[in-house]
């Protein structure tokens, strides 16, 4: 018998490893069709600079990431001006003042790390990939703007920028960007926003089967509910959120402003002591369609835009106009305030868009909090990368940080500030 070639053998080695690890999925909703670094060779950085080289230059890239890249201490510390605009009990948030004006507010001088304040530039046609439940990046951001696009983030967590201080941190920013889906992401006690979208257009955005945990040991009301969550107010943003759990929020979940189009299917909030949804701008729109408010305070803060929110089943009919086929009604449990939003004068502007399904809210309910987040789905390829836990774990095998307890377990610029946490500086 004739041996194998062992340059042959060698290929085969090289083929096996390009496609150990794959996308699990499709992107849903508006950014279907997205590839991110397609079939490029993956690339294994093994230290932050190295992560940091392949996220930002001008190749398709697929990069792989099984392990914690640690940002925080990279760039040193800086000193500065904070202001104590919600005072200075325990655990409250203080606000950073880079002009060192913090108005009629109390100040004092404190330290902070340098890295968190300023994000990663990510570049076109760029994969970014966890295999396994250890994919992270601390203390660094990442950021999609100035016409980068087709960009995949999918099953990594995104931890830790400065939480004691507002402006110490976003993790996901968006501005000029296009094609972009972030898909099983974990992101946790940033200093300001989980998801932030700047003045200029993001068009072609999905966030779909994400984490968003506000629980954090500093917030504006210094009671471990962050305030800061999605600002939307590009000058014509098109976001689909899908199957995302928004946990221990107070505001800004979202704040749709702008000129943003927004489809909100089968997300799960949970926990708001504040508010859900606000907005500053008559511009704005969004459908809300199946899914599941508990415990939120009050579910539409002040807003100035048009909403339909699925209030009843004789409303879900009206979806026909924008979809093609009738809503799914949202689920209210203790939760408060006006839902009954009707407006359907933009309804016509879906239809240059694709269009992500929808489940009931009960079925959203049960799914989505135990399936969120990073650590969730099997990208490592032993599965052909289709394989999803479908059962949650105990709230003791939790990390308490990133993963709270489900439903089932558990009995870029200033827009507004919090209304009920008064501040003298900008956030």
């Amino acid at each position: 018998m004739k041996s194998v070639p062992t340059f042959l053998v060698a290929l085969a080695g090289l083929a096996q490893l390009a496609t150990a690890q794959s996308v699990v999925g499709k992107a849903e909703g508006f950014a279907a069709g997205v590839t991110g670094g397609g079939n490029a060779t993956p690339d294994h950085p093994e230290t932050i600079e190295e992560l940091t080289d392949l996220l930002t230059d001008d190749k398709p890239r697929v990069i792989v990431l099984s392990k914690e890249f640690d940002y925080t201490d990279s760039e040193g510390d800086e000193t500065g001006t904070v202001c104590h605009s919600w005072g200075d009990g325990e655990g409250v948030q203080k606000i950073i003042a880079d002009n060192g004006d913090c108005g009629d507010s109390p100040s004092s001088q404190a330290t902070w790390p340098k890295a968190p304040r300023t994000p990663i530039d990510v570049g076109s046609d760029k994969t970014v990939l966890g295999v396994g439940d250890k994919a992270a990046i601390k203390g660094k951001g990442l950021r999609i703007r100035g016409g980068a696009r087709n960009v995949i983030i999918q099953n990594i967590a995104i931890t830790d920028l400065n939480p004691e201080y507002v402006w110490g941190g976003d993790i996901l920013s968006f501005d000029e960007a296009e094609l972009v889906w972030v898909d099983h992401v974990t992101t946790a006690r940033p200093g300001r926003q989980h998801y932030v979208f700047g003045h200029s257009p993001s068009k072609k955005i999905t966030l779909s089967n994400n984490f968003i945990n506000g629980e954090s040991p500093f917030s504006t009301g210094g009671d471990g509910y962050h305030y800061w969550t999605f600002e939307m107010v590009g000058e014509d943003d098109q976001i689909t959120m899908k199957n995302n759990y928004i946990y221990r929020t107070a505001g800004r979940s979202p704040a749709l402003s702008g000129n943003t189009l927004l489809h909100a299917v089968n997300n799960v909030w949970e926990d708001n002591n504040g508010h859900a949804v606000e907005g500053g701008e008559d511009k704005a729109r969004g459908i809300f369609e199946g899914n599941a408010f508990i415990n939120v305070k009050q579910l539409v803060g002040d807003y100035a835009g048009r909403l339909f929110t699925t209030p009843n089943s004789g409303s879900a009919a009206e979806c026909e106009l924008a979809f093609g086929r009738a809503c799914e009604v949202n689920l209210l449990e203790e939760s408060k305030g006006d839902w009954e939003f009707t407006d359907t004068s933009f309804f016509s502007e879906y239809s240059e868009h694709e269009i992500a399904s929808a489940v009931s809210a009960e079925e959203a309910k049960k799914s989505v909090p135990a399936n969120a987040g990073a650590g969730k789905i099997d990208t490592s390829g032993s599965s052909n990368g289709a394989s999803q836990k479908q059962t949650a774990e105990s709230a003791d095998e939790r990390e308490a940080a990133d993963a709270p307890p489900t439903a089932s377990e558990k009995t870029v610029e200033q827009e507004e500030k919090p209304k009920s946490r008064k501040s003298a500086c900008k956030a």
